[in-house]
């Protein structure tokens, strides 16, 4: 038997407990949670066929109280004595992509980055358009690209057009960019024809994770007028391996900034949704940006609502992302379009004046969060290269 070292210090103690999904040498793929710096392999530890599966997704449609009942399980468990064979150090694993992703939307839920964008894109008009404090902005994503942390993330290729330019031209992206965003995980679904409301957010939601919308600027701005953005969007989305329960982010919930105009009523609920979560981007090693979600004008509870409203289904694995998150300083910017301006005002990375992202550039996303017992709490990273783009 073994008893599982937890530091005092760790991100990853009984108040966190995330899931993810791992593999051995000797054990295909499975779901394990993660204490301190070793993986418990939930299957064998509870001998519980459920956890024997490559996703999260059947867990996840058995429902809250089923998650509960689990994660106290899992905190008596692991405070104790556990099996040998069930614990892995976490060197010794391969992370696999959490959930079977049955849908993707992403959001854009940042007044200070709608503000920035639109002060770059329209300079002479007013920053926000008229809809955005009436209802969270979203547009549908592509869910078969949505990878893992540690894949690599392919240059994309598409049509471009400078403002210069007589006619659009075809070839690699020339502004390749990331988002740094959260991601939520529907847990338990709604039929077709239902809605959530705001306050029902906690039985849905399952977890969180770290998310990075990868974004083609380029691509994005010749395509996006009247129907938003596609291809600059659509070809990688990355994730954190590790989904940290929706429970273990009780401590971290705080209001959001005060909504003028006052929401209409299924935008409204009585328990709050915010969330106090710090990430930081690094760029090459060199962390560039630390962007505070706390700020995020529409919580994540008001994101699904929306979905759902108009009686579209969710289901278990669902994902949907916040949109970059941006705080009001410069160096709290989410996407490198605003860190650098538009690319006016390069930034110092490894000693390089930098703009958009070059091929052999790794970026990485991790992100905190208050813990129930006065510490932190961790989410892991998202961590990619980008790989030049296919020339076949």
């Amino acid at each position: 038997m073994t008893v599982i070292p937890i530091p005092a210090d760790s991100l990853f103690g009984v108040d966190n407990l995330p899931y993810g999904v791992f593999s051995t040498d000797g054990t295909p793929a499975r779901v394990g949670v993660r204490v301190g710096d070793h993986v418990v392999d939930l299957a064998a530890a509870l001998d519980d066929a459920v956890f024997a599966e490559p996703t999260l997704n059947a867990f996840m449609a058995e429902g809250r109280a089923r998650w509960d009942a689990v994660r106290a399980r899992i905190a008596d468990l692991v405070t104790g004595d556990v099996a040998d064979d069930a614990v892995h150090a976490v060197t010794d694993v391969t992370m696999h992509l959490p959930i079977a992703v049955a849908d993707y939307v992403d959001f854009y839920a940042s007044e200070n980055h709608a503000s920035n964008l639109g002060r770059l894109f329209r300079p002479d008009a007013e920053p926000l358009m008229p809809n955005w404090k009436h209802l969270p902005v979203g547009y549908h994503g592509r869910s078969s690209t949505v990878v893992v942390s540690g894949t690599d993330i392919v240059r994309p290729s598409g049509q471009r057009k400078a403002p210069t330019d007589a006619e659009p031209t075809f070839g690699p992206s020339l502004r390749l960019d990331i988002e740094a965003e959260m991601g939520f995980i529907v847990g338990a679904g709604s039929p077709m024809g239902g809605s959530i409301a705001p306050d029902e957010f906690a039985d849905h939601c399952f977890g969180a994770v770290i998310l990075n919308d990868w974004s083609a600027r380029d691509i994005q701005a010749w395509e996006y007028v009247p129907l938003g953005p596609n291809l600059g969007k659509s070809f990688a989305t990355s994730i954190s391996a590790w989904v940290v329960p929706l429970q273990a982010l009780e401590a971290a919930r705080v209001p959001t900034p005060a909504q003028d105009p006052t929401p209409l009523p299924y935008l409204r609920g009585d328990q709050d949704w915010g969330l106090d979560i710090d990430l930081a981007v690094e760029w090459n090693g060199d962390t560039v940006t630390r962007p505070p979600y706390a700020g995020m004008y529409w919580s994540p509870a008001q994101m699904l609502a929306h979905t759902t409203v108009n009686g579209a289904a969710a289901s278990t694995g669902d994902l949907f992302g916040s949109g970059t998150i941006s705080g009001t300083e410069k160096n709290q910017r989410g996407a490198f379009i605003e860190l650098t301006w538009g690319g006016a005002e390069p930034v110092d990375v490894a000693g390089e004046q930098r703009t958009f992202i070059v091929d052999g550039d790794e970026i990485a996303i991790s992100a905190t969060a208050p813990g129930a017992n006065g510490g932190r709490i961790g989410f892991g990273e998202v961590r990619a290269r980008v790989l030049p783009a296919h020339t076949d």
